[in-house]
């Protein structure tokens, strides 16, 4: 790839795991009454249908790893567990209550912070508490984060038995300079022993997440971590860009100098040859940044049209109702997103008053749900349509002018009524969705609020 593309296209721009993305949220206008309505009426839309999809939000981690963009709390003490675990399961009883009949769960996430930082006697006693009330759907997809130093056979086997087959271990680099600036040490004989151990119990999908761009990382350190990857050979690989946000996430970003990050022609060669070692190891790239072998549930869905994309990232289903529970989950109701307390003191405090403790939201207007649907086809299957069936708003001839450079530098090519991201310009596709983001582009930000596109 030329770097005068690399160059011209790599501008601050969302990875649209939502649209609209939450800084352009209509906060003044969201009432958690409102969202609530949009959420029931959904979900008995769709409950027995594609039943709903859950995130559950573990926020806590033992050091700080100083890549990390996430909301967590960094502690020692696990005396925490038992008081968040109860926590959430008042969280979904004000769930219970409000919506007209037993949720049918399809889909299950637990992310963080550290999932496995909880014991694995409590994490049984939240997931049992959630299916208490609730109804199964047939083949369920339930997946959890693991940390490769603590994930314990007895974590992987209390999760295997209350339904999960997939798990991701996040691996990042193996050289060590690299750890040190990021503050994650892992040998990789732990992802190794822990890969193994997860297998061994039944797992079908085991994940690694690799990144890129990361401080002091060169050519050669993303090439050997991905040559020890392949000597595992998950089942699908996460090998995404560093997000450099430290005006969003404070102290945490900010153990390293900007100038120890990979300039952006660099982070776009360590992506192109991993990409190729990948490929030559049998990996398909899905969607962006996503890899996975051809027997992989990912791999099929992206086969069938099938694949989704939420605030979890790429999922083999979709369900129109995602409920997010603990201490700055988002929900998603399809017609809404409502997020929770970001202070875990405040998610607490508002479950105290006997409140779902939703503090923001947006309830999208028509032109959202439109643009909303083109951005997930294009991150999905890299096209879109629109016509008289449908997808029309009247901004297009706006987008498709703002296209017409893309179109030019042959990334994108643009028909009558459809538009498909060409492979060479698969790099871009944060670009081609931004041309889309009308709330975007109507209002510049005067501050950087995203990573960069490339």
């Amino acid at each position: 790839m030329s770097n005068s593309l690399i160059q011209k296209y790599n501008v601050p721009g969302p990875r649209y795991t939502s649209y609209p993305t939450v800084p352009y949220w209509n906060k003044d206008g969201f009432s958690t009454e409102q969202y609530l309505q949009t959420l029931t009426r959904s979900f008995e839309q769709t409950n027995q249908t594609e039943g709903i999809s859950m995130y559950i939000h573990l926020p806590f981690c033992e050091s700080l790893c100083t890549f990390c963009g996430c909301n967590k709390r960094i502690t020692k003490r696990h005396e925490v567990e038992s008081p968040y675990i109860d926590a959430i399961l008042q969280e979904w009883d004000l769930y219970l209550q409000l919506l007209p009949q037993p949720p049918v769960i399809k889909e299950i996430h637990l992310g963080g912070g550290t999932p496995t930082f909880f014991k694995p006697e409590n994490l049984r006693k939240m997931m049992l508490g959630l299916f208490e009330k609730a109804v199964l759907a047939p083949d369920p997809d339930f997946s959890f984060e693991g940390h490769p130093n603590n994930t314990t056979p007895e974590h992987l086997q209390v999760l295997y038995d209350l339904g999960f087959r997939r798990v991701s271990y996040g691996v990042q680099d193996y050289n060590f300079e690299v750890q040190q600036a990021i503050n994650r040490f892992q040998p990789f004989a732990n992802v190794q022993k822990v890969t193994e151990n997860s297998r061994s119990i039944g797992y079908t999908s085991v994940s690694h997440d690799l990144i890129f761009g990361l401080p002091f990382q060169t050519v050669e350190h993303v090439r050997s971590t991905i040559e020890k990857t392949l000597q595992l050979m998950p089942d699908r690989i996460a090998f995404y860009s560093y997000a450099h946000v430290p005006w969003i996430k404070g102290n945490g970003q900010r153990g390293f100098k900007d100038s120890d990050l990979p300039e952006a022609q660099v982070k776009r060669l360590m992506y192109e040859l991993g990409k190729q070692d990948l490929a030559a190891a049998g990996y398909v790239e899905i969607g962006m940044d996503h890899f996975a072998l051809k027997g992989d549930k990912l791999y099929k869905a992206m086969e069938q049209g099938s694949m989704h994309r939420n605030f979890m990232g790429y999922t083999a289903s979709k369900t129109r109702v995602m409920i997010g529970l603990g201490v700055s989950a988002i929900s998603d109701s399809w017609n809404g997103f409502a997020q929770n307390e970001k202070k875990l003191e405040d998610y607490y405090t508002r479950l105290e008053q006997n409140e779902i403790p939703l503090f923001r939201g947006h309830i999208l207007t028509t032109e959202d749900q439109i643009i909303r649907q083109h951005i997930l086809n294009l991150m999905c299957q890299l096209e879109t349509t629109w016509g008289a069936e449908g997808g029309w708003f009247p901004a297009i001839p706006e987008v498709l002018e703002d296209l017409k450079e893309l179109e030019q530098d042959n990334l994108v090519e643009i028909r009558e009524n459809s538009l498909r991201i060409n492979e060479n310009g698969r790099p871009f596709v944060r670009n081609v969705c931004m041309a889309f983001d009308l709330l975007l582009k109507r209002s510049q930000p005067q501050a950087q609020l995203f990573s960069m596109t490339v």
